[in-house]
């Protein structure tokens, strides 16, 4: 092999070197740039998950409140049917 063959191949393989590192560099962005979006939407189901927990919560205390007030609706409406009674008795 010649010289200049020689520096000819040394050249080609110092630009195939720097062509595989350049890959590499930007297979590593992409890695970064998908996991940013995977740690965003994890994120964004963590909120809908803490928002979902939070209206649960919510409706359990109004099915709880409504469950304490319905003695109480419902000793008033006996008190009103009573009354309609004595009123259509007498």
């Amino acid at each position: 092999m010649t010289d200049p063959e020689l520096r000819q191949l040394v050249e080609s393989n110092a630009r195939t070197a720097q062509a595989i590192l350049e890959a590499m560099a930007e297979a590593r962005l992409e890695r970064e740039e998908a996991r940013d979006q995977f740690y965003a939407g994890m994120r964004r189901v963590d909120e809908a998950i803490q928002r979902l927990t939070t209206v649960q919560e919510g409706m359990i205390n109004l099915l709880s409140s409504l469950d304490e007030d319905r003695p109480t609706v419902l000793r008033k409406l006996n008190s009103i049917e009573n009354k309609v009674d004595r009123l259509l008795g007498a």
